[in-house]
């Protein structure tokens, strides 16, 4: 059905995969659109009860966002991105009226931990790693990222981790409150299918509803209009255009501050 996204549905649980190992499920905008319209799909499906986000193959959860694209952006462009492909997407995600649980069995930096940070609950595999890396760009975290993660772990570690730009390990997001759970690679799958099911066994009325009251709890509004314009703004930077042609060169970029 999907060029880049897989669904599966086994009983009560749906299976939502980015599918681009070749490029660590880094999501351009098809694959983006594929993502929304499978999540929709199984919202609509009235058997589901819980939905588990994952990504393919081997070492990469979701890379982020296709950086070749960031490229080539400008503010106008970005504005769209960032309010449909970006934000729009991880905040339509959170809100859904079913859980979503983040399956983390791979690296998860930028729009890949944004949107593992819009699900209900985050299982982390051990030895994998998760960042925002977006100001080694000459970007910010729009896709909620600024306020998502203050909101899970704090203020003062959430600047200490946007603002190096550093990666944790899933050890140090277990002990920060990023990760729910921790589990070793051959007990991951079960932990995970064993979550799932037993979030799937409750009152699915009750399951929106609770997710709902606790999302009020979050006045995230504001945060997020400001994050996006932030966001966009800085898409009109030539600190922007450095930063993405060196991270496709490979080498370090040189900002001036405009």
């Amino acid at each position: 059905m999907y060029d880049n996204v897989q669904v599966e549905t086994e009983g009560r649980i749906a299976t939502v995969t980015v599918d681009r190992p070749e490029k660590r499920n880094a999501m351009d905008i098809p694959t983006r659109k594929e993502l929304r319209a499978a999540f929709e799909g199984v919202v609509d499906d009235d058997a589901v009860r819980v939905i588990v986000l994952r990504g393919a193959g081997e070492g990469n959860f979701i890379a982020g966002g296709d950086i070749q694209s960031f490229a080539e952006h400008d503010m106008m462009s970005a504005m769209e991105y960032v309010d449909t492909y970006a934000q729009g997407l991880y905040n339509y995600v959170a809100n859904v009226p079913k859980p979503v649980i983040a399956a983390i069995d791979g690296h998860a930096f930028g729009g890949g931990l944004e949107i593992s940070c819009a699900a209900d609950i985050r299982v982390a595999r051990r030895g994998v790693k998760m960042g925002l890396t977006e100001v080694g760009l000459g970007i910010l975290p729009a896709g909620g990222g600024t306020q998502r993660l203050t909101e899970l772990i704090g203020a003062s570690v959430a600047k200490d981790m946007i603002l190096t730009g550093k990666a944790v390990s899933a050890e140090r997001a277990k002990e920060i409150g990023l990760v729910n759970y921790l589990h070793d690679e051959d007990d991951f799958e079960a932990a995970v299918d064993d979550l799932a099911a037993e979030i799937a066994d409750n009152a699915p009325v009750a399951l929106k509803y609770a997710k709902a009251s606790i999302n009020r709890a979050m006045d995230l509004e504001p945060g997020l209009d400001f994050e996006r314009a932030a966001g966009t703004l800085l898409f009109g930077t030539e600190d922007k255009q450095e930063g993405a042609e060196a991270f496709l060169e490979d080498r370090k970029p040189e900002f001036e501050g405009r």
